[in-house]
């Protein structure tokens, strides 16, 4: 077999078959075996007739799609493999000549993996925000921390304020009706939360236990139930409760209570500390990167093929009906409640998809360039994680993985150290 190839553009290109007639002859005879019993000839039981006979009953013709279709994949295999190429996309037959006993030719074209023309990825002129951590954003920690842990104790000696915690039994009237889904009994409310129509609660401030309080409030325009939206109504509530929020006091004890490894305020104190300066690292870093990968993106041309967008929107579709399945759901159930159709979310990720497989043939691309691989100690290092999340050793995890899976690890490894350079290059 002889091909030719022609580079049409920076991401599709041309080749050219020729295979020998034996090949040809080879594939007719699989056709034959392959649809024999679907032709009835007079004299012969159905997929009992010669192949010469079938021939010249039905035209000679008959079988040249399916040898064909039966020929294709391995010549295409060979010449994509001959000459090193990536196809992105199913190929397109453009000419074909096809007769007995002399070489068939053919031509298709085919998207490939596109040329990437990197622009200045290095000395960019960018760097990473110094994290900083105050003793107000401690404290601030300190108290959402005791915020979490604070609790409800009934009280009965003064009546509702801003921040307790109520429990009521009300129902809703318009004029004398009472109206649907407006009646509860036994609810816990804290006053000030805006969990309520706006208005409610602050009514409530005052209140005693036992006490009957008549609410005159008036539902939003934007209210989801049509018959009640912009409409004044009265609520009917009757203070069964009152409970008042305890914050614990920051001291030794609490700390105890919310810490692994602080005995004390001051120790805690430098943990949260510590904690804070983790984060506010990790933001400060995650922002560098994403500025640093937009800019060498934004230097470099692409032409992306259409398949690549699609396949990778097939991903993320894939990764969503993961997550959905998780929480015990089915896409298609996600996007009757949410009353979007697969179609729009397609369209809702074309932008961001674009967006990720650019960003990745240009790290790749950069890779290339700079003859980046990852020692055996960094793939390591990231087999580890998987390793841990499965609770196994690194050597125990290692012998699950196929050399595909290896290749794959490698293939990450690399690629977040190409990331690192861009970073480490960057300012």
């Amino acid at each position: 077999m002889a091909t030719t190839f022609e580079k049409l553009s920076s991401n599709k290109v041309k080749l050219g078959f020729e295979v020998a007639p034996e090949k040809f002859e080879d594939a007719l005879v699989k056709a034959y075996h392959k649809n024999a019993k679907r032709f009835s000839i007079p004299g012969f039981r159905k997929g009992k007739a010669p192949m010469k006979v079938i021939e010249n009953f039905y035209g000679s013709g008959g079988f040249y799609e399916e040898a064909f279709d039966i020929l294709f994949p391995e010549v295409y295999q060979e010449a994509i493999k001959e000459h090193n190429l990536t196809v992105v996309d199913r190929p397109e037959l453009t000419e074909s000549d096809i007769k007995r006993g002399e070489p068939i030719k053919f031509t298709v074209e085919v998207f490939v993996r596109p040329d990437v023309k990197l622009g200045e990825y290095k000395n960019l002129g960018i760097k990473k925000e110094v994290a900083e951590v105050t003793d107000d954003d401690v404290n601030a920690e300190i108290e959402r921390a005791r915020e979490r842990a604070s609790r409800y104790i009934e009280i009965s000696d003064r009546p509702a304020k801003l921040d307790d915690q109520v429990n009521i039994d009300y129902a809703g009237f318009d004029g004398d009706k009472q109206f649907d889904g407006g009646t509860a009994k036994g609810h816990d409310l804290v006053l000030g939360s805006g969990s309520f129509i706006p208005g409610f609660e602050e009514q409530l401030v005052g209140a005693n236990v036992g006490d009957e309080v008549e609410v005159k409030v008036t539902f939003p325009e934007e209210y989801h139930a049509p018959e009640l939206a912009g409409k004044p109504v009265v609520f009917k509530v009757k203070v069964n409760s009152i409970c008042e929020k305890e914050v614990p006091a920051l001291d030794d004890d609490f700390v105890t209570e919310v810490s692994e490894t602080a005995n004390n305020v001051e120790e805690y104190k430098a943990e949260v500390r510590a904690k804070l300066e983790k984060q506010a690292e990790d933001k400060a870093d995650a922002a560098f990167e994403n500025a640093v990968i937009e800019k060498v993106d934004e230097n470099a041309e692409i032409d992306i093929p259409q398949a690549m967008i699609e396949d990778q929107i097939d991903n993320m579709l894939r990764d969503m009906e993961m997550r959905m399945m998780y929480q015990g759901m089915k896409l298609d159930d996600y996007f009757k409640y949410t009353g979007q159709t697969r179609e729009q979310v397609r369209e809702m990720y074309k932008k961001p998809a674009e967006e990720r497989v650019r960003t990745q043939l240009v790290i790749e691309e950069v890779r290339k360039v700079e003859n980046i691989e990852a020692t055996e100690e960094e793939i390591d290092a990231e087999i580890a994680k998987y390793a841990d999340q499965n609770q196994k050793s690194l050597e125990e995890f290692k012998k699950m993985l196929s050399e595909d899976d290896m290749k794959y690890f490698a293939e990450i490894a690399s690629l977040q150290k190409t990331v690192k350079f861009l970073k480490d290059n960057a300012k």
